[in-house]
């Protein structure tokens, strides 16, 4: 289980993804096992999980708030940080970690003054350090959304970065 911050981003969900949100969990709720299903949902509609929409979620399911925290807490798949409107994510598994990509990560922190999990004030860019995305033929390798950068050295980031910056 990793370490997750809180967000320096505050939360800024509109009257219509709560809407949509007690809407599924009035969909799901009578099911057996609904908290996953409805955390799912929450997560699709938001991006992430904030304490503001667990909140709602115990609520209408009468169950308390720290089981729902517990259960977002445990699982990889869900997220307490918002992320970026750029998901970057380096790959630390084995063979790109041997060929340097700790080194192509801590480059990205710097440049972009974020951690692991982090994203950035202004919401462009987050960061998560990821395992086998199964372009070990081309490690160190990163990814921004969809588009994936291989033979990385630290000096190529600040250019990769910059394609981004619209």
């Amino acid at each position: 289980m990793g370490k997750q911050t809180i967000s320096k981003i505050p939360f800024s969900g509109t009257p219509e993804q709560e809407a949509q949100l007690r809407g599924k969990i009035d969909e799901l709720k009578q099911q057996p096992g609904a908290l996953m299903p409805i955390l799912q949902s929450a997560q699709e509609i938001y991006g992430y999980l904030p304490i503001e929409v667990q909140k709602i979620v115990a609520e209408e399911l009468n169950i308390p708030l720290e089981e729902v925290y517990g259960v977002v807490t445990f699982y990889a798949q869900f997220s307490l940080n918002p992320k970026g409107r750029y998901k970057i994510g380096v790959c630390l598994g084995t063979a790109c970690y041997v060929k340097g990509s700790q080194d192509v990560f801590d480059k990205v922190c710097s440049c972009l003054n974020i951690g692991n999990g982090d994203i950035t004030e202004d919401g462009r860019f987050s960061l998560e350090a990821t395992r086998c995305i199964g372009c070990c033929g081309l490690a160190p390798v990163m990814t921004v959304n969809d588009d994936v950068y291989g033979r990385l050295v630290p000096e190529d980031i600040p250019g990769i970065l910059a394609k981004y910056q619209d």
